[in-house]
Protein backbone atom coordinates (compact mmCIF):
# COMPACT_ATOMS: atom_id res chain seq x y z
CA UNK A 1 0.00 0.00 0.00
CA UNK A 2 1.32 3.30 -0.90
CA UNK A 3 0.23 6.16 2.01
CA UNK A 4 -2.20 8.67 0.03
CA UNK A 5 -0.48 12.12 -0.26
CA UNK A 6 -2.76 14.01 2.44
CA UNK A 7 -2.36 17.34 4.13
CA UNK A 8 -3.09 17.86 7.93
CA UNK A 9 -4.39 20.65 8.95
CA UNK A 10 -4.39 21.69 12.80
CA UNK A 11 -5.65 24.99 14.56
CA UNK A 12 -1.75 25.89 14.77
CA UNK A 13 0.25 22.88 12.74
CA UNK A 14 -0.49 22.01 8.79
CA UNK A 15 1.36 19.03 7.70
CA UNK A 16 1.80 18.88 4.19
CA UNK A 17 3.85 15.86 2.03
CA UNK A 18 7.56 17.03 1.76
CA UNK A 19 8.14 18.45 -1.92
CA UNK A 20 10.78 20.48 -3.20
CA UNK A 21 8.65 23.44 -2.80
CA UNK A 22 9.22 22.93 0.83
CA UNK A 23 13.32 23.28 -0.28
CA UNK A 24 13.99 26.73 0.80
CA UNK A 25 11.60 26.59 3.95
CA UNK A 26 13.09 23.26 5.55
CA UNK A 27 16.53 24.61 5.06
CA UNK A 28 15.99 27.87 6.94
CA UNK A 29 14.62 25.16 9.96
CA UNK A 30 17.50 23.32 9.38
CA UNK A 31 20.12 25.95 9.57
CA UNK A 32 18.08 27.84 13.00
CA UNK A 33 19.96 26.13 15.74
CA UNK A 34 22.39 24.51 13.35
CA UNK A 35 20.25 21.06 13.51
CA UNK A 36 22.72 19.22 11.61
CA UNK A 37 24.95 19.08 14.33
CA UNK A 38 23.13 16.93 16.81
CA UNK A 39 24.97 13.85 17.02
CA UNK A 40 22.07 11.37 18.32
CA UNK A 41 19.61 11.73 15.01
CA UNK A 42 19.45 11.65 11.50
CA UNK A 43 18.83 15.60 10.13
CA UNK A 44 20.52 16.40 6.62
CA UNK A 45 23.41 19.35 6.37
CA UNK A 46 22.14 21.93 4.17
CA UNK A 47 23.80 20.41 1.22
CA UNK A 48 22.03 17.55 1.58
CA UNK A 49 18.22 18.66 1.53
CA UNK A 50 17.44 17.86 -2.24
CA UNK A 51 18.67 13.98 -1.15
CA UNK A 52 16.49 14.38 1.72
CA UNK A 53 13.69 15.00 -0.27
CA UNK A 54 14.17 13.08 -3.14
CA UNK A 55 14.84 9.69 -0.51
CA UNK A 56 11.26 10.65 1.23
CA UNK A 57 9.43 10.49 -2.64
CA UNK A 58 11.56 7.06 -2.72
CA UNK A 59 10.38 5.86 0.70
CA UNK A 60 6.54 6.96 0.02
CA UNK A 61 6.78 5.10 -3.42
CA UNK A 62 7.65 2.08 -2.08
CA UNK A 63 4.94 1.71 0.60
CA UNK A 64 7.05 2.68 3.74
CA UNK A 65 5.74 5.97 4.52
CA UNK A 66 5.27 9.46 4.20
CA UNK A 67 6.91 12.96 5.18
CA UNK A 68 5.48 15.76 5.88
CA UNK A 69 6.93 19.28 5.97
CA UNK A 70 5.65 21.08 9.08
CA UNK A 71 3.92 24.58 8.14
CA UNK A 72 3.34 26.89 11.29
CA UNK A 73 -0.05 28.17 10.71
CA UNK A 74 0.41 32.20 12.20
CA UNK A 75 3.59 32.69 9.47
CA UNK A 76 3.11 30.10 7.04
CA UNK A 77 7.15 28.96 7.93
CA UNK A 78 8.50 25.56 7.57
CA UNK A 79 8.95 24.86 11.42
CA UNK A 80 10.51 21.28 10.42
CA UNK A 81 9.54 17.68 8.92
CA UNK A 82 8.36 14.58 10.28
CA UNK A 83 7.00 11.15 8.75
CA UNK A 84 5.52 8.07 8.79
CA UNK A 85 8.07 5.30 8.00
CA UNK A 86 8.57 1.55 8.37
CA UNK A 87 4.83 1.03 7.46
CA UNK A 88 3.18 -2.42 7.95
CA UNK A 89 -0.38 -1.98 6.67
CA UNK A 90 -1.01 -6.13 6.61
CA UNK A 91 0.06 -5.57 10.59
CA UNK A 92 -1.38 -2.75 11.00
CA UNK A 93 1.29 -0.77 12.36
CA UNK A 94 3.64 2.46 11.46
CA UNK A 95 6.23 4.17 13.15
CA UNK A 96 6.58 8.06 13.46
CA UNK A 97 10.16 9.22 13.09
CA UNK A 98 12.44 11.60 11.61
CA UNK A 99 10.80 14.41 13.67
CA UNK A 100 12.98 17.70 14.19
CA UNK A 101 11.43 21.65 14.43
CA UNK A 102 14.50 24.75 13.97
CA UNK A 103 14.96 25.66 17.62
CA UNK A 104 12.70 29.10 16.90
CA UNK A 105 9.41 26.38 16.72
CA UNK A 106 11.30 23.76 19.81
CA UNK A 107 9.28 23.93 23.49
CA UNK A 108 6.07 25.15 21.59
CA UNK A 109 2.54 23.76 20.77
CA UNK A 110 4.00 23.02 16.96
CA UNK A 111 5.34 19.09 17.87
CA UNK A 112 2.53 18.35 20.15
CA UNK A 113 -0.42 19.11 17.68
CA UNK A 114 1.83 17.42 14.61
CA UNK A 115 1.89 14.50 16.71
CA UNK A 116 -2.05 14.81 17.25
CA UNK A 117 -2.44 15.29 13.71
CA UNK A 118 -0.57 12.05 12.83
CA UNK A 119 -2.03 9.99 15.52
CA UNK A 120 -5.54 10.77 14.66
CA UNK A 121 -4.85 9.94 11.19
CA UNK A 122 -3.17 6.59 11.55
CA UNK A 123 -6.14 5.16 14.62
CA UNK A 124 -8.88 6.79 12.88
CA UNK A 125 -8.16 6.66 8.86
CA UNK A 126 -5.95 4.41 8.53
CA UNK A 127 -7.48 2.03 11.38
CA UNK A 128 -4.03 1.20 12.74
CA UNK A 129 -3.61 -1.01 15.78
CA UNK A 130 0.15 0.29 16.75
CA UNK A 131 2.46 3.24 16.27
CA UNK A 132 5.71 2.81 17.34
CA UNK A 133 8.47 5.43 17.94
CA UNK A 134 12.32 4.80 18.21
CA UNK A 135 15.16 7.02 19.28
CA UNK A 136 18.69 7.35 20.49
CA UNK A 137 19.45 6.08 23.65
CA UNK A 138 21.71 9.30 24.57
CA UNK A 139 18.59 11.94 22.91
CA UNK A 140 16.88 12.14 26.83
CA UNK A 141 15.13 15.01 25.38
CA UNK A 142 13.34 12.94 22.27
CA UNK A 143 13.27 9.99 25.07
CA UNK A 144 11.12 12.29 28.00
CA UNK A 145 9.09 14.46 25.39
CA UNK A 146 7.50 10.97 24.05
CA UNK A 147 7.09 9.98 27.68
CA UNK A 148 5.08 13.68 27.72
CA UNK A 149 2.68 12.60 24.69
CA UNK A 150 1.75 9.49 26.30
CA UNK A 151 4.36 6.85 24.44
CA UNK A 152 4.96 3.85 26.78
CA UNK A 153 8.66 2.71 26.29
CA UNK A 154 8.93 -0.97 25.99
CA UNK A 155 12.39 -1.75 26.07
CA UNK A 156 16.54 -0.84 24.95
CA UNK A 157 17.67 -2.66 21.84
CA UNK A 158 20.92 -2.86 22.29
CA UNK A 159 23.36 -2.35 19.56
CA UNK A 160 20.79 -1.30 17.19
CA UNK A 161 22.44 0.43 14.48
CA UNK A 162 25.99 2.57 13.51
CA UNK A 163 25.70 6.35 13.42
CA UNK A 164 27.09 8.20 10.58
CA UNK A 165 30.20 8.90 12.66
CA UNK A 166 30.70 5.46 13.78
CA UNK A 167 29.14 5.17 16.93
CA UNK A 168 26.67 2.11 17.80
CA UNK A 169 23.55 3.10 18.56
CA UNK A 170 21.18 1.79 21.73
CA UNK A 171 17.68 2.06 20.57
CA UNK A 172 15.18 3.29 22.64
CA UNK A 173 11.31 1.81 21.40
CA UNK A 174 8.11 3.37 22.42
CA UNK A 175 4.42 2.64 21.18
CA UNK A 176 0.74 3.96 21.50
CA UNK A 177 -1.64 1.28 20.83
CA UNK A 178 -5.18 1.30 19.33
CA UNK A 179 -7.45 0.98 22.57
CA UNK A 180 -4.94 3.76 24.12
CA UNK A 181 -5.67 6.08 21.97
CA UNK A 182 -8.71 7.80 23.55
CA UNK A 183 -7.27 9.01 26.35
CA UNK A 184 -3.61 10.12 24.58
CA UNK A 185 -5.94 12.12 22.06
CA UNK A 186 -7.70 13.81 25.68
CA UNK A 187 -3.82 14.33 26.96
CA UNK A 188 -2.53 15.72 23.74
CA UNK A 189 -5.21 18.13 23.37
CA UNK A 190 -4.85 19.14 26.94
CA UNK A 191 -1.58 19.89 26.91
CA UNK A 192 -1.56 22.27 23.77
CA UNK A 193 -4.73 24.28 25.16
CA UNK A 194 -2.73 24.90 28.83
CA UNK A 195 0.34 25.52 26.87
CA UNK A 196 -1.67 28.24 24.73
CA UNK A 197 -3.20 29.75 27.95
CA UNK A 198 0.49 29.84 29.20
CA UNK A 199 1.62 31.64 26.30
CA UNK A 200 -1.36 34.30 26.78
CA UNK A 201 -0.57 34.39 29.99
CA UNK A 202 3.26 35.02 29.69
CA UNK A 203 2.24 37.92 26.84
CA UNK A 204 0.33 39.45 29.07
CA UNK A 205 2.45 39.82 31.59
CA UNK A 206 5.02 41.10 29.44
CA UNK A 207 2.89 43.97 28.08
CA UNK A 208 2.11 45.18 31.57
CA UNK A 209 3.78 48.02 33.06
CA UNK A 210 6.30 46.95 35.62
Amino acid sequence: MVFEKVTLNGNYVRLEPLTLKHKEGLSKAIADGQLWKLFFTFIPNLDEVDDYIFNAKIQHDAGDGLTFAIIDQATNQVAGSTRFAKASIKDGRVAIGYTFLGKSFQRTKINTEAKLLMLKHAFEELDLNRVEFATDYLNTTSRNALLRLGAKQEGIIRNHMIMPDGRVRDTVMFSIIKNEWLGVQQHLKFKIANKVNTTLVNKKLEMSPS
